[in-house]
Formats: structure tokens, C-alpha cells, sequence
């Protein structure tokens, strides 16, 4: 299996990873009732058992790349494939919230991990005129992966009497052996392996990639290495680089104060608030997943056509618009017809189609190539920790102050995305990364710079 077969079915095997972080991510939704029943939890309780998983997301993601750069990704993707199995396993089992927590939190630590190396390993297996088709894979996989966690919630709830939220979590061990298995069969990173001087392995895995130029190709991993030595010590935080971090962070933010995660963890409870039986929200969170789906990959055949203001533009209008409409209804108590349904489908429509297609590619472009892997882990960092502090409060909020009010926070949250979508962002469309980066470094941070 030579050339663009080798690469497809290395990448394939190492976006398993990210098929089990968007799993990983959802299958929580279809148990937060039986999670309150069995261990007797408060709101607040609730919500720091769905989020620490989250908290172990953000830890996984920010120490993982030492060891990634130490071991070798595929080692410690290995590592984080067992992870994976033994918090589905023990979560599934767990006699006690404590445990519950623990092997939560060890799931989180793999989500977070995986997150940040599988995409890096592909990047660095693949030839340069597909890397962006092929790295596109692990996204498809992410909301590929909430898909059938949600699927797979109906179904284990349909099926199973009594216990059936132990199997929903139960369930993930078996894709997780899976990637486990599989990774034994992929080579490492040809890149990690010319930073350890194994350059005759590395050479070999760039023949079979179908590389067309492999002394080439070794020459410049070489050199990057040597100005990566040389920038490693870098700060992050200077004047010069203000423009691009204070965009990092805002795309992050809004990316959580959409209200996207408190949907994605609570969409069946979301659904029973409205006085929907558990099957029927359950059902209706599937149709969440496809959409989500659907329209992320929708997005990802427009964006470079596009531009990503215009995908920001069009989705925080049309953000504002459903969750407003969802807001009135919990305000106005009218849970008559599929109101509450049509309006979170048009809302996970307009955010795949925007937030969710964009973050991650901007924040890959808008720093100089010598602080771009900084630049990202700070745009990671603050993405996940607004997303544990939006999952933890959620059902503490809607249970409090109801429904609308915090569907209001994320309607309101979403027009001040639009206005700064409008005034200062920047399209980087088209662009190369050494042009954006030269425009980024020195521009105030209230300049919408390299409009398109």
C-alpha cells in the first residue's frame, strides 16, 4: 500500500482519535438524569460532573506536547487509546460520584491529548498537496463521532431497561480497543523521527507517502527544526503579537458563549424541560447531530471560496435570530409543536456553518510562523476552559433562572460576536501564512487589518 493509500489509511487510524473526542464529547448528554438519580446530584453537582471531563481536556491538551515531542506521537497516542478504554469502562462501572469522576476526568485527559496530536500527526504524514484534505479528516470525524453518540444514546435507551446510561458510556470502549489496535500499524511522524536523527526511517516513510521530493522535503524539516530551537524561548505575550492574541482569544470565547456545548451536553435535557418524554429528546438530539454534521461539512467546502468573516457574519446573524426564538419560547412557556426543535436546528446549522468550521483554521493563521504553535495552545486552552465554565453553570442557570434567561446570554453574546466580526476581524482568506503574519505582527488590536 504505497503513496496516497498509505497516507489515507494512516490518517484514517490516527483520526479514530478524533472520531472518540467527539464522542466522548456528546454520550454524556443521554445520562445527566440517571447521573442525578444514582449519585443524588444537585445542579451544581451536575454540572462539575459533565465539566470534569472538560477540566481534564484542558489539562490533556496543555501537557501533552512534551511528551508528543519526547516519546513520539504515535507512542503516546497509544497511551492515550488506553485512556480512552479504561475511562469508558470505568465509568461505565463506577460504584461511587467519586469514581465516576476519576475515570471522567482520565477521559478528558485523552480527549484533550488527542485533540492536539492526531491532527499534528497527520499534518506531519502527509504530502503537502493533500495535507489540508487529509487534516479536514479529523474535523469530519469530530462531529462524525457526536453523531453517533447521540445515535447510540436513542438506541441503548430503546433497548436496554434499567441501566441503559452504563452501556452509553460502556459503549466507547469498543472503538477505543479499536484505535488502540490499529495505531501499532501506522509509522511515526517522519518529522518527529528527523528531530530524534533517525533520518533514514524517516526517509523510508516519506517514499511511501509518495513524497515527490524526499531530499527536498528533508532539507526543510531539518531547517525548521533549527528556527524552532532558535524561537523556542519566544514569549507569546509582547506588543507585537496583540492583534493576533487578543483575536485567539475572543474567537475562542465566543466560540463557547454561543451556548454550543451546553447544547451538546444537555440536548435531551434541554428537550424534557419542554415536557418532551426522555425517548422523544432523545430522538430529537440525534437530529442535532446530523445537522451539526451536515452543515460542518458544508462549511468545510465553502471556506476557502467564502472567506471566514463572511462565514462569521452570516452565522452570528442567523445565531442571534434561533436563539432568540428559543429564548421567547421558554419565556412565553408555549411548548406546543416542534418550535424548541426547528429553532436549535437552525442554531447548530448556523454554528457549524460558521463558529464551528472557522475557529481552528483562523487561529492556525493568524500568528507568525514562530509563535504558531504557542498562539494555538492559547486559543485551545481558553476554548476549553470556557467551555468547562459554560458546562459546569448551565444547569445550574437554566434551573434558577429558567431557560430563557440563558438563552438570552447566548443570543446577546452572539450579537457582540457579530459586531466584532463586523469592526475587527480580519479575513486571512487566500492569504499566506508569511503575508498574515507580517500583517498581524505590529498592528493595534483594535485594527480589522487584512480585510477581504
Amino acid at each position: 500500500m504505497k503513496g496516497k493509500y498509505y497516507v489515507l489509511g494512516n490518517t484514517i487510524v490516527a483520526a479514530l482519535g478524533g472520531f472518540l473526542f467527539g464522542f466522548d464529547t456528546a454520550v454524556i448528554s443521554g445520562t445527566t438524569r440517571n447521573l442525578e438519580a444514582v449519585f443524588q446530584l444537585d445542579a451544581n453537582s451536575l454540572g462539575f460532573t459533565v465539566a470534569i471531563a472538560l477540566i481534564g481536556t484542558i489539562i490533556g491538551s496543555l501537557l501533552v506536547g512534551r511528551p508528543g515531542d519526547t516519546l513520539g506521537r504515535k507512542k503516546v497516542l497509544i497511551i492515550l487509546a488506553v485512556f480512552y478504554t479504561i475511562s469508558a469502562v470505568g465509568s461505565a462501572l463506577a460504584s461511587d460520584w467519586y469514581l465516576f469522576l476519576f475515570f471522567r476526568f482520565l477521559g478528558g485527559l485523552a480527549v484533550g491529548g488527542s485533540s492536539v496530536l492526531a491532527p499534528m500527526y497527520i499534518a506531519e504524514i502527509s504530502p503537502a498537496a493533500m495535507r489540508g484534505r487529509l487534516v479536514a479528516v479529523q474535523q469530519f470525524n469530530i462531529v462524525f463521532g457526536i453523531l453517533l453518540a447521540f445515535l447510540s444514546n436513542y438506541f441503548l435507551a430503546e433497548t436496554i431497561s434499567g441501566d441503559a446510561w452504563r452501556w452509553m458510556l460502556g459503549v466507547e470502549a469498543f472503538p477505543a480497543a479499536l484505535f488502540f489496535v490499529l495505531l501499532f500499524f501506522i509509522p511515526e511522524s517522519p518529522r518527529w523521527l528527523v528531530g530524534k536523527n533517525r533520518t533514514a526511517e524517516a526517509q523510508s516513510i516519506l517514499q511511501k507517502i509518495g513524497e515527490p521530493n524526499v531530499e527536498e522535503e528533508l532539507a526543510e524539516i531539518q531547517q525548521s527544526l533549527k528556527v524552532e530551537d532558535k524561537v523556542n524561548n519566544e514569549s507569546l505575550f509582547q506588543s507585537k503579537y496583540k492583534l493576533p492574541v487578543t483575536m485567539a482569544i475572543l474567537i475562542a470565547v465566543f466560540n463557547q458563549v454561543s451556548g454550543i456545548n451546553a447544547i451538546m451536553y444537555y440536548a435531551p435535557r434541554i428537550f424534557e424541560m419542554t415536557g418532551l418524554s426522555t425517548d422523544s429528546a432523545l430522538i430529537q438530539s440525534v437530529a442535532i447531530g446530523v445537522t451539526n454534521m451536515v452543515f460542518t461539512l458544508l462549511a468545510m467546502t465553502v471556506i476557502d471560496k467564502l472567506g471566514r468573516r463572511k462565514l462569521m457574519l452570516i452565522g452570528s446573524v442567523g445565531m442571534v435570530l434561533a436563539l432568540g426564538l428559543v429564548a421567547q419560547v421558554f419565556f412565553s412557556n408555549d411548548f406546543t409543536g416542534y418550535g424548541i426543535l426547528i429553532y436549535l436546528i437552525a442554531f447548530i446549522a448556523f454554528f457549524a456553518f460558521s463558529q464551528g468550521a472557522v475557529i481552528w483554521v483562523f487561529i492556525s493563521e493568524i500568528f507568525p510562523n514562530r509563535v504558531r504553535s504557542k498562539g494555538q495552545a492559547l486559543g485551545s486552552f481558553t476554548h476549553w476552559l470556557m467551555a468547562a465554565a459554560i458546562s459546569w453553570t448551565f444547569p445550574i442557570v437554566a434551573e434558577s433562572l429558567g431557560g430563557g434567561t440563558a438563552f438570552t446570554f447566548f443570543a446577546v453574546m452572539m450579537l457582540i460576536q457579530g459586531i466584532w466580526v463586523w469592526k475587527f476581524m480580519p479575513e486571512t482568506k487566500g492569504r499566506s501564512l508569511e503575508a498574515l503574519g507580517r500583517d498581524m505582527e505590529h498592528a493595534p488590536a483594535k485594527s480589522a487589518v487584512v480585510k477581504g
